[in-house]
């Protein structure tokens, strides 16, 4: 017998016919390019925005506009990523990306240049954290759904959850490298966010292209399709309202101010919550490198409804656990459920959504869900100073709660695997 390829993908073997094997997500070059663009362009933005308020508590002393920056800097990446999902249909997405990370290159170095200098203004240095921050939320979107089209279908669950890893492993990474560079001089956050995104920029030239979705002008209904799709997809929109309470309740800078402020009022050292923090924070890692197999294995009903409601138990636990440590542990539990929970919905837009919706529907999903993150920082806040931390949790606990209800529904609860799912939707039905 004699083995001959078919040219259609397999190979015969005799009368037998033996399917070729297809490569794995590891061999995608285009996708691993991209991912690996957006973990240097990641570790450039949340590395400079801790570099942000400390700059600006050293140069004014003002702890207001310390706190201000970084509320500043989730308002505009909210409202841009609107927008963004609405580029993210009309514009090449990749060319989107690079546009983003080259302005965020010169704008980041030439701020690093004038602190080299000498004292900068502070509006100067809001300004900066602003157009940054903005060009973060322009682009997302854009990372987000060009992914689906660099992979095949099979692959969208397993390139979703390496996603989670970047994304979280970025948000753990970042803060702690800014805040080094800055203990050694005050520019180097920002000049190694500049060569981070220059790096990012670099890598993203290895992405192939994708096909536009649309070439048309957008009219007034058209712009507001991705939040149409929100209010009308009966898995989207419980998930939606549920995410939206939960990052106001749990938002990483709050409950890392909640718990500073807790363990400092009950006696315990600048190092040991430091400590304290580091445990909170290797909880999203850990869900980030349990994601691929915990959204392949586990019916999604079961991640949504435990994830929303760990979070309401673990603020009810933080309100009358002792001591400082276990704070971190407790934090560590709420942040693990966050790649999970993130995961599972962007399998489901990337299965379920149009791909001439995808950008919208995903910069709608993070304006939303983002927009009023800052006022859950300012209350954290104002709540501890006026009645102390078992108020500041139970506040916690009560709003994770209401935002868990919607997770109880039945489109949740009967929710199938997110790979067998089909369109329920065409972008002319909601449009």
């Amino acid at each position: 017998m004699t083995l001959d390829d078919t040219g259609g993908g397999a190979k015969t073997l005799g009368a037998e016919t033996v399917p070729e094997a297809k490569p794995s997500l590891l061999r995608n070059r285009s996708f691993q390019a991209l991912w690996s663009s957006e973990v240097f362009a990641g570790l450039g933005e949340h590395s400079a925005a801790i570099a942000y308020p400390l700059l600006i508590l050293a140069s004014s002393g003002s702890a207001a506009f310390a706190g201000a920056v970084g509320s500043a800097q989730l308002l505009a990446n909210g409202l841009m990523s609107f927008w963004g999902g609405i580029l993210a249909d009309r514009v090449d997405r990749k060319r989107l990306i690079l546009c983003c990370n080259v302005v965020r290159a010169l704008l980041l170095g030439l701020f690093a240049v004038l602190l080299f200098m000498g004292p900068v203004n502070v509006f100067v240095t809001f300004g900066i954290a602003m157009v940054s921050a903005s060009c973060f939320g322009l682009s997302m979107p854009a990372g987000m759904a060009i992914a689906k089209q660099l992979v095949r279908p099979d692959q969208v669950t397993q390139a979703t959850a390496q996603n989670q890893i970047r994304l979280y492993g970025a948000i753990m990474a970042g803060p702690s490298i800014g805040g080094a560079l800055y203990g050694a001089a005050r520019a180097l956050p920002f000049l190694g966010a500049c060569v981070s995104f220059v790096t990012s920029t670099f890598l993203m030239l290895f992405v192939r292209r994708t096909p536009r979705t649309a070439s048309a002008a957008l009219d007034k209904k058209e712009l507001l399709g991705g939040l149409r799709y929100l209010i009308r997809d009966p898995v989207l929109r419980p998930v939606t309202i549920a995410t939206t309470f939960s990052n106001m309740a749990f938002n990483p800078t709050g409950i890392s101010l909640a718990v500073a402020a807790t363990g400092k009022a009950r006696g315990a050292s600048e190092s040991f919550i430091g400590l304290t923090m580091s445990v909170a924070g290797s909880g999203a890692l850990i869900g980030a490198l349990l994601a691929g197999t915990v959204i392949k294995y586990a019916r999604p009903s079961v991640i949504f409804i435990a994830g929303y409601w760990i979070g309401p138990v673990m603020a009810v636990l933080l309100m009358t656990v002792p001591g400082v440590l276990p704070l971190g542990m407790l934090v560590a539990c709420v942040y693990i459920r966050g790649p999970l929970i993130q995961g599972a919905y962007q399998t489901y837009i990337a299965n379920c959504v149009p791909d001439e919706l995808q950008g919208r529907v995903i910069g709608a999903m993070l304006f939303v869900t983002t927009i009023i993150s800052p006022v859950g920082v300012l209350a954290i806040g104002s709540i501890f100073d006026a009645w102390g931390p078992v108020w500041v949790f139970a506040t916690i606990a009560a709003i994770a709660a209401m935002g868990s209800l919607p997770a109880l529904g039945r489109s949740i609860r009967t929710l199938t695997s997110l790979e067998e799912i089909p369109q329920r939707q065409t972008a002319k039905d909601v449009l």
